[in-house]
């Protein structure tokens, strides 16, 4: 099968694609057929040679797909050969085909194609478990999402005001902006130009954001503090603005705040199993009635990798970047 790899850390130029032995199905497993991935933060993080693969999982990057079951292995009942499924990926998805644990696979949502179903997985069980499983975001409190107008952001916020939550976010453009608002963001802020802490302050009448879901790390945490409600909830999941901060304990006692960093990748299989069939639960029926929309900036094939890279580190995009196999 032909799968793109990165054999040596270093630029988009560094991703290859290369031709791998077929996966085959052990216990509780299938084989997808993929007909898409999507590019993610985390894959350019693996081809810089920052973010290596679990212990286990594959070197080929991609960590969602849709595709159809081509493989089914022992101890599997819930799926058969020729299923049209979508998955979340430890790794693999940039390839013809892929191995997942069979808890990890989901049905596509009524409504979707087979390829828009490739961008869904990872957003939607990474703002589904963190917003919601562990952050316990309620109707009617008020959610801070950075980066509004990425894969995870637009997500969010349509999740969010589909459940009955107050939507704070933030972008770099007006046309991003007005891309957020159209999704459902109460408050729209160019981080550029205007102080969220002011701005999420406004909104609430002084109270600050219940929830606030953070890519950006040690760049923003004393901000993002200031800017958090009394039992508000912080979830770091990126460290674009870098990975080491002050951390003023004062002001998180006195806000009696939590915050928590997680990662989704590197959690045991039953848990990925748990949230993704908490996912289709909660989640798959808002795809389905068109309450929730996977946004797609491009579809590119596989052996266009390097340039779906490169579009995705430079942050002009809105939603996600779709790869076809």
């Amino acid at each position: 099968m032909r799968a793109v790899i990165a054999p040596d850390p270093g630029d988009p130029e560094a991703l290859v694609v290369a031709d791998l032995p077929d996966p085959v199905p052990g216990p509780g497993e299938v084989v997808i057929e993929v007909a898409a991935t999507a590019v993610n933060r985390a894959d350019t993080l693996q081809r810089q040679g920052f973010y290596p693969p679990p212990p286990g999982a594959s070197e080929v990057l991609g960590l969602e797909c849709s595709g159809t079951i081509a493989a089914v292995g022992p101890e599997v009942s819930d799926w058969s050969f020729g299923d049209q499924v979508c998955a979340l990926l430890s790794g693999g998805g940039y390839a013809e085909r892929v191995l997942v644990p069979a808890g990890q696979v989901m049905p596509v949502p009524d409504g979707v194609d087979l390829v828009t179903a490739g961008a869904l997985a990872e957003v939607a069980c990474t703002v589904w478990s963190n917003v919601f499983m562990i952050a316990g975001l309620q109707r009617d409190e008020t959610l801070l999402v950075h980066g509004g107008a990425g894969g995870i952001g637009t997500f969010a916020i349509q999740l969010a005001h589909a459940l009955g939550a107050r939507v704070v976010t933030t972008a770099g453009s007006q046309e991003k902006l007005d891309v957020c608002r159209s999704l459902g963001a109460d408050v729209a802020v160019n981080y550029r130009e205007q102080d969220f802490v002011a701005e999420v302050r406004a909104a609430t009448d002084g109270r600050g954001a219940d929830v606030i879901l953070d890519n950006m790390g040690a760049k923003y945490l004393t901000r993002n503090l200031d800017a958090l409600a009394t039992e508000g909830r912080l979830v770091v999941i990126g460290m674009q603005g870098g990975a080491k901060g002050e951390l003023d304990l004062g002001v998180l006692m006195r806000k009696r705040g939590a915050v928590i960093a997680t990662s989704l990748r590197a959690r045991p299989a039953e848990e990925k199993a748990a949230i993704c069939a908490s996912a289709v639960e909660h989640v798959w029926p808002l795809v389905a009635d068109g309450s929730v929309k996977t946004l797609v900036h491009t579809r590119l094939p596989l052996e266009k990798a390097q340039e779906a890279h490169r579009i995705m580190e430079a942050s002009d995009h809105i939603g996600k970047i779709v790869l076809t196999a």
